[in-house]
């Protein structure tokens, strides 16, 4: 598996996820087990099988975020670059059809939420910003279409 670059929010908001799966949840998940396998015929017990069923889901969750976490490298906003973009520039930017301006700050995919502007790595408008400088013009294939944007200042 690739490294996973994030801030340490982010790194700090996946372990406390794992925290809660692990101490939280898992335990209801079994107790929910124990409940069902006291009720009776284990191979007619609908309850029994849908807890199991639960159990092995958040255990693979558990699991791929253990390994999201051991794979996770902190970015240190003091050595990013911002002449041009990448991983936690906040860019903002001019839409050319509509002269509407955006902000975005471009994280990795896990710590994506677009209501906060925050888009991952991975997406479309993220892709066709990285490596470009100020006063660049990006045409950017996106689902809907083409998207021109003009970048006009890039931080941190």
């Amino acid at each position: 598996m690739d490294f996973i670059y994030m801030t340490e929010e982010g790194y700090k908001k996946l372990s406390e996820e794992i925290s809660k799966l692990e101490s939280v949840d898992r335990p209801e998940v079994i107790q929910e087990i124990a409940e069902a396998r006291e009720k009776g015929d284990l191979s007619e017990n609908a309850e029994y099988s849908a807890a199991k069923e639960k159990q092995a889901v958040l255990e693979d969750k558990i699991a791929q975020l253990r390994m999201q976490l051991a794979n996770a490298r902190i970015l240190d906003t003091a050595n990013i670059d911002t002449s041009k973009v990448g991983i936690l520039s906040r860019v903002t930017l001019t839409n050319m059809k509509n002269k509407q301006q955006r902000v975005f700050t471009i994280v990795s995919d896990t710590e994506s939420d677009n209501k906060a502007g925050k888009i991952g790595i991975s997406t479309p408008i993220a892709k066709g910003l990285l490596g470009k400088k100020p006063g660049d013009i990006c045409e950017i294939e996106v689902p809907a279409g083409v998207l021109t944007f003009r970048i006009d200042e890039i931080n941190i």
